[in-house]
């Protein structure tokens, strides 16, 4: 498995919603102490409006929220562009940092299956890692 095979290139993903969302999680808790995000106030705002929506709903909405724009069918998020896609992520990312979003279980174990996943991703520089994760949140929807 490489970042050059085609399931990557073309944002195919071979893990389940649930892990895909786990996976976006760690890899937010291993960027958040680098990022230094400044969206242009435009996207920001595009972004946010799509995130107090989800903010609003129950966990287990907010979960669902969450897999439906995984699965490509969220209209509002398909319709955003990459840079609010992006926002939005970390702005749910944030969420469940602070509570507000549903949180990944904190006794939650990713699949075996994802080792060999999770080591690729490591190896990358933290450039490589963010823009690895701007191709992922862009292909959903």
């Amino acid at each position: 498995m490489t970042l050059e095979s085609p399931a990557f290139r073309h944002g195919e993903c071979q893990f389940d919603v649930d892990t895909q969302l786990a996976l976006l999680w760690f890899g937010y808790l291993d960027l958040k102490e680098q990022l230094n995000p400044a969206p242009p106030e435009s996207v920001q705002a595009i972004a946010k409006a799509l995130f107090d929506q989800i903010q609003e709903l129950s966990k287990e909405e907010q979960l669902q929220a969450q897999r439906d724009i995984i699965n490509g069918t969220n209209q509002t998020y398909n319709s955003l562009s990459p840079n609010a896609k992006l926002d939005v992520w970390l702005l749910l990312a944030q969420g469940m940092d602070n509570g507000s979003v549903i949180q990944v279980p904190s006794d939650y174990q990713l699949p075996d299956e994802t080792d060999e996943f999770v080591a690729l991703i490591k190896k990358l520089e933290f450039e490589q890692r963010v823009n690895f994760m701007l191709s992922v949140v862009q292909a959903f929807g």
